[in-house]
């Protein structure tokens, strides 16, 4: 937790408890300038970049504020290693002129809670004052994804430090609070911005309850997903390497090329075998860094020493394995180069010295033979114990009492050799024990325990050999420790290099059996473009599928309007579109014939309702607050965005403005319109011409045919508008009874139509039977020679009324 300032051109002040510095200079001035331009640069020079940096649990929260702007800028949740290789680009974005201050905060000023309070409390001068509390809840949430609480903490953090040192407002009224003009997200240069739900929606992870009962742990285990089909890892740190891939979505050209080179050597039909070859090195390599961790804690297990030689030798292989594989490609290169031969010294070393199968049976560190001669004597000694005591024995039972029928001489590691006799009968107290000559030492199970003479010589002469042994063998093993620990470095990067390698021929293994093929990257084109592309999850699912092509690059139709009947295809399709740039973006094959990926920085998506009582919202207002309002506000010209239905949680008439208002938003942004797919049954959006009309936008429909009763569903995409959503077709698969459907298009073709819509003649004949019924009952039930009883009040209040209610 830190909080990061610099001061260009100024002393910095004093650091507080708990802080932390980094300074992001300003450019200086440029010589020739105006003196306006020369006072505005001046002014740039005193801008202050204070950074908030929250780490916990391998993920990582950063959030700062730009003094030059008023603005603070976050980054939603990602994962980061102990080494913190993203917060080290994060800080490589910028040059430091000068040392940055540090000031470290409490925890407590971390709080979630406290710093939600914080946020939702703060004065915000893009916020009108006459807004509700509601509305800036909502508007706010909109903006900052409460759903990372390390960006939240991170937030909460650094409006506390903002507030404690008063930024840019010491001298002002205490009053008068530290002026922000805006919340913008940012990612880091190359990483592609995907929320949590988009990762949901399009299913590239979907955790499952797990089956076994024994897997209580976690009770978790990934279901039908993309990176389900894709983890093909043979190692737990490629499957790790992988998911991080997965979070980290980049447009770094060099780094994906790189991986798409790999995946299409393997892919060759002459390299198959090497591949199958790595892939088994590949499962000896196990959990080093735990391993390192616990020799320098010397908290090494006997196992740990065979998994680590298994692992440096099947490292060794992998380099041997490389070394003759082309060195054009640079991860082989790397790894025939960087697995030095320290890899070897530690394996020999290990394997010359450690009795493997002595540690596990005595479940520890136990050496071979020929290591150290005195060790090799002691335990010649131990091993020839159990002859020269029975010898000893006997030469003691001559000296005892006639009445100990037996005797024996045992050796007890700490406590040394002893002379064992069994309990007579006579021997009933404590006092009975006592020998002369012999030292009694304790009783157990019926056998007495003493020391004598010789057993005491036996101790001077041959010692405690067990405790002797482990000693000298643990000082071996400790020297052993410093030998791998002063080559851990190269430990670590055999890690590195193997997981990726793992990932990369799993990435190739899934190309090959599901058919996939290299995508091209092409910086200048601002969108994609996929000829023939499938679903990589339904086609694993469906009997057949329909491929389909998408292109949205350009200044034409980057806004397309899917129109067609239910159950057609538009989610399948938009999902397909949002999987293989995804794909691209991670840098594997995709399901496509060809696939170009342009400049993409972010997919958007609003397919499905992510619904929580939690959260204390209506369906349709996470549908629109979440989701929509998240594209709407940080979407560029480089974004995709697929939305799926949007505006049917609400009145009709109500969603189809939404929609139309949403949509005529980002065409009237032109050239900088981000790539929207939209899919919807609103045909009233195209019928009322509620659209625009211009090169921007493009109307898709699902190609179908009607065969009598039946519709025919081909799962095609071509350009054109559905004429109708043929629900009824939809309700008669679901099962509901003909007469409901006849009514239902009964009504619809009224409303269409503009006539009133009548009741339906023989339920209203039923209605009319039913109150002619009751009214023929209460007639019945009057007492005709009752003197009290009105007939023409009876007949203007039953009668009458239920008369014209029957005509």
């Amino acid at each position: 937790m830190a909080s990061v300032g610099v001061i260009p051109g100024r002393t910095p002040q004093s650091p507080g408890p708990g802080a932390a510095s980094a300074g992001f200079p300003s450019p200086a001035p440029v010589p020739g300038r105006g003196e306006t331009e020369a006072e505005e640069e001046n002014e740039q020079e005193l801008a202050e970049t204070h950074l908030c940096v929250l780490w916990a649990s391998g993920h990582l929260g950063i959030a700062y504020y730009d003094t030059s702007d008023s603005t603070i800028h976050f980054m939603p949740d990602a994962p980061d290693q102990e080494s913190l290789r993203l917060l080290q680009r994060a800080s490589q974005e910028h040059r430091e002129l000068k040392r940055p201050e540090i000031v470290f905060l409490p925890s407590v000023d971390f709080g979630l809670e406290i710093s939600k309070q914080r946020l939702l409390s703060g004065n915000y001068a893009f916020i009108p004052d006459s807004t509700t509390a509601t509305e800036k809840i909502l508007f706010l949430s909109s903006i900052i994804p409460f759903d990372c609480v390390l960006t939240v903490r991170a937030l909460g953090g650094l409006l506390k430090f903002l507030g404690r040192r008063r930024i840019g407002i010491e001298l002002e009224d205490y009053n008068v609070s530290v002026p922000i003009l805006g919340f913008k997200k940012f990612v880091l240069t190359h990483l592609v911005s995907i929320d949590q739900d988009t990762y949901s929606v399009l299913q590239i992870f979907k955790s499952e309850s797990h089956p076994s009962v024994y897997k209580v742990a976690s009770g978790l285990k990934e279901g039908l997903s993309l990176f389900g089909i894709l983890n093909r890892c043979r190692c737990k740190w490629g499957e790790k390497l992988l998911r991080l891939w997965f979070t980290r979505p980049t447009q770094d050209l060099g780094e994906l090329n790189s991986r798409l080179d790999v995946i299409q050597f393997f892919l060759l039909p002459q390299n198959l075998d090497i591949a199958q070859m790595l892939h088994r090195l590949l499962s000896h390599i196990k959990n080093v860094p735990l391993i390192l961790k616990r020799m320098k804690l010397s908290h090494t297990k006997a196992s740990d020493w065979q998994v680590l030689y298994k692992t440096v030798y099947s490292a060794l292989g992998l380099r041997d394995a490389c070394r003759s594989l082309p060195q054009s490609i640079q991860l082989f290169q790397d790894i025939a180069q960087e697995f030095s031969d320290d890899l070897h010294h530690i394996a020999s070393l290990i394997g010359k010295v450690v009795d493997f199968e002595g540690s596990l049976a005595e479940n520890r560190f136990t050496v071979l033979p020929n290591i150290d001669p005195d060790i090799d004597e002691k335990k010649r000694r131990l091993m020839g114990l159990p002859s020269f005591l029975t010898e000893v024995a006997r030469k003691e039972l001559e000296n005892l009492d006639s009445r100990i029928p037996s005797c024996s001489v045992i050796y007890i590691p700490l406590i040394g050799f002893l002379l064992s006799i069994p309990r007579l009968p006579s021997m009933a107290e404590a006092s009975d024990f006592e020998i002369e000559g012999l030292d009694f030492m304790f009783l157990s199970e019926e056998k007495l325990h003493y020391r004598s003479a010789r057993t005491k010589e036996l101790d001077v002469l041959l010692g405690d050999l067990h405790c002797d042994i482990r000693d000298q063998e643990t000082l071996l093993m400790y020297q052993l420790q410093c030998q791998v620990l002063a080559r851990a470095s190269v430990l670590t990067r055999v890690l590195d290099l193997a997981s990726r390698l793992d990932v990369l021929l799993a990435l190739a293994s899934a190309a090959r059996d599901y058919g996939y093929s290299r995508p091209r990257y092409s910086p200048q084109l601002l969108g994609v473009r996929i000829q023939n592309g499938r679903h990589p999850l339904m086609e694993l699912c469906a009997r057949t599928f329909v491929p389909n092509s998408a292109e949205c690059g350009g200044d034409r139709g980057r806004v397309k309007v899917i129109t067609g009947p239910n159950s057609s295809g538009k989610s399948i399709y938009l999902k397909q579109v949002g999987l293989i740039t995804f794909m691209a973006l991670v840098g594997s094959f995709v399901p496509a014939e060809e696939a170009e990926i342009g400049a993409v920085d972010a997919i958007f998506t609003r397919i499905h309702s992510c619904e929580s009582i939690s959260l204390g919202l209506s369906t349709f207002m996470i549908d629109l607050n979440q989701q929509v309002a998240k594209a709407v506000n940080n979407a560029t010209k480089q974004s995709l965005v697929l939305i799926d239905e949007f505006g049917k949680g609400t009145n009709t008439v109500d969603g189809l403005a939404l929609l139309a208002a949403v949509l005529r938003h980002w065409l009237a942004l032109g050239p900088v319109c981000p790539h929207i797919f939209v899919a919807t049954n609103f045909l009233s959006l195209v019928q009322l011409q509620l659209l625009p009309q211009g090169p921007l936008l493009q109307y898709l429909t699902m190609e179908t045919c009607e065969d009598g009763d039946d519709l025919v569903f081909f799962y095609q995409v071509c350009e054109g508008i559905a004429k109708a959503s043929h629900a009824s077709h939809t309700a008669a698969q679901a099962g509901l009874p003909d007469q409901l459907l006849t009514r239902g298009k009964e009504v619809s073709d009224l409303i269409r139509s503009g006539k009133p819509i009548k009741p339906v003649r023989e339920l209203l004949k039923e209605k009319q039977m039913e109150n002619c019924q009751t009214l023929v009952d209460k007639f019945l039930k009057l007492d005709l020679e009752d003197p009290d009883l009105d007939l023409d009040l009876f007949m203007s209040q039953e009668v009458l009324p239920a008369a014209s209610a029957i005509l």
